[in-house]
């Protein structure tokens, strides 16, 4: 349960500490006093969406920090979360910067958002007006007959079933979809296919064309140095070469070489240099005798680099490694559509099955929300009952739908107010007071079976007054028996009934409104209920009228068994 709520620069709080304790809590305050602001406090710690307006105007910073009381189912299933309560107790925190960073943690570590609220839903749940206004949305009935029936794992089961099932669906009606303009995408192909298998590439072939039409636009340059290296070397009859002149040195110092040894270091350097000469003019001469091209070899390079450029561009390739590469994708792809059929056929079996996968598994989902929808319809009405409405017939109607992602019913509440009267929609027949009555009953019946240990009930009492009002009170209450309860409200019938009473009241000065939460003593709740009672003024009667629910109140826990010792 939760046990303390701190809340700093939230709104018009500046800093409150709030205790709370089992049973039955009640928070009353004029309107526009701040009651919201303790609900919007418990989301933010719990790690809800959390608007940076929220933070007190001047301030840097909002925080918000609720500690609860864990234990049993709650307790285990923290632990699947990798929490662990620490004395028992859990501590989720969460502050919100003016800059918009946000850090959240559980007894001290910081965790995401995402967590918080998977946390914060085994620990609370806060019903609101909007819960009443979604009962009039049929679409929203599902998920009531869901957390009755206890169905995840049907679901679960169901909707895998449903995604295969979809998705085959989508590939066959995308193959379909190439099945129409399979012969234009096939000749297109085969005309790729032939067009590269004719150019007959070869991986690196563009390098070696590029280095030939080079060759060939420079050749006569090219032959002509060679020629004049080849000459100048080894020379001819008519001119003395390098050959020449070194062959001559070494004979000059071949016999002085064998008196001084530096003379034969010098004369070993021109030998050596003579084979290099040697090696260099035989090389030069093959080049020379081995050069061969065609005078129309150039044109003939420049018309294959052309078809590459051509096939590039065409394919968006960027080299011819590229191109040989489409033409294999162009074959595979050719391949897959010749044998369309086949795979459609295949594909057609294949979803054949998948749909009798999602007829079972939809029909098993079914049967657990008939079989819960009776029995919740059953503890629904023996709730309403409970709160003045012992003549409506309560019902959840489950029709055959086409199956989506949430499996093959529509289900919708009916409701039957009067003896006699045939069962219609809730949002046809229910007035607001029964509407609070029918979201009252409903979330009774499924808090019984829910590890939740805390439930806030905020302002669900609009539109009832009277008997009614009465009921409720009476119906909160026997629910804080077995849950902590954190109620809102504006009905003195209520807040009466409560354990512990909670008053939410504003100040405001000149420069700044501050709002504060205290617990009222018995004299003080006396004169808040006559607020409540009296409107503006509290006089001796609203008083003794106060102090009348109050002892009411104790009689009405006592007579009907309900524990007051909490």
């Amino acid at each position: 349960m939760l046990t303390e709520l701190e809340i700093k620069n939230v709104a018009i709080i500046e800093h409150v500490n709030i205790e709370f304790g089992g049973g039955f809590n009640v928070m009353t305050g004029e309107t526009g006093a701040g009651k919201s602001i303790l609900i919007d406090s418990l989301n933010m710690a719990l790690g809800g969406r959390t608007p940076r307006d929220l933070i007190r105007s001047g301030a840097e910073y909002a925080f918000a920090q609720a500690v609860f009381e864990v234990g049993g189912a709650a307790a285990e299933k923290l632990g699947e979360l990798e929490v662990e309560p620490e004395d028992g107790m859990v501590i989720l925190s969460r502050r919100l910067s003016a800059s918009g960073k946000s850090v959240c943690r559980v007894n001290g570590r910081i965790i995401p958002l995402s967590v918080a609220r998977e946390i914060g839903e085994l620990l609370l749940t806060i019903h609101g007006q909007l819960d009443n206004q979604a009962l009039l949305v049929p679409s929203k009935h599902r998920g009531f007959v869901d957390e009755f029936a206890g169905n995840a794992a049907e679901r679960e089961a169901y909707a895998k079933a449903f995604c295969e099932y979809s998705d085959l669906v989508d590939k066959y009606e995308e193959l379909s979809r190439a099945e129409t303009d399979k012969e234009r995408r096939a000749e297109l192909l085969r005309f790729h296919i032939d067009e590269i298998g004719a150019a007959a590439l070869k991986p690196g072939e563009e390098e070696e064309l590029n280095l030939r039409f080079e060759f060939l636009e420079n050749s006569e340059k090219i032959m002509s140095g060679v020629y004049e290296a080849y000459s100048e070397l080894y020379g001819d009859e008519s001119m003395s070469s390098a050959y020449d002149m070194l062959s001559g040195a070494a004979r000059s110092l071949e016999d002085a070489a064998d008196y001084v040894p530096k003379l034969k270091g010098y004369y070993e350097t021109i030998n050596s240099a003579l084979a290099d000469i040697d090696d260099v003019t035989r090389e030069l001469k093959s080049y020379i005798d081995h050069a061969e091209f065609e005078p129309g070899e150039i044109d003939a390079v420049q018309e294959r680099l052309a078809l590459i450029s051509d096939l590039k561009r065409k394919f968006g390739c960027a080299d011819v490694k590229e191109i040989i590469a489409y033409g294999e994708r162009c074959a595979e792809e050719l391949e897959k559509i010749e044998n369309l059929d086949e795979e459609l056929s295949a594909l057609g079996r294949e979803i054949e099955a998948a749909r009798r996968r999602t007829e079972e598994a939809a029909e098993r989902l079914t049967e657990t929300r008939r079989a819960a929808g009776v029995e919740l319809s059953k503890r629904i009405m023996g709730e309403l009952s409970e709160l003045d409405m012992s003549k409506v017939v309560f019902a959840a109607e489950i029709r055959p739908a086409d199956f989506t992602i949430n499996g093959g019913d529509d289900i919708e509440f009916l409701i039957s107010t009067n003896p006699g009267e045939s069962l219609k929609p809730l949002s046809k027949i229910a007035s607001g007071g029964e509407m609070s009555r029918i979201m009252l009953a409903i979330k009774s019946v499924l808090s019984k079976g829910d590890i939740v240990d805390t439930l806030i009930f905020d302002e669900i009492d609009t539109g009832v007054s009277g008997r009614a009002a009465q009921r409720i009170s009476e119906k909160i209450c026997k629910i804080s028996r077995e849950k902590q309860v954190l109620c809102i409200t504006h009905l003195a019938q209520i807040a009466s009934m409560g354990d512990r009473h909670y008053l939410i009241e504003k100040s405001s000065s000149d420069s700044e409104t501050t709002a504060r939460v205290r617990l009222l003593s018995e004299s003080e709740r006396r004169d808040e209920l006559s607020r409540i009672i009296g409107g503006v003024s509290v006089t001796d009667i609203t008083r003794r009228a106060a102090a009348e629910m109050l002892a009411q109140a104790e009689s009405l826990k006592l007579g009907a068994g309900i524990n007051t010792s909490i």
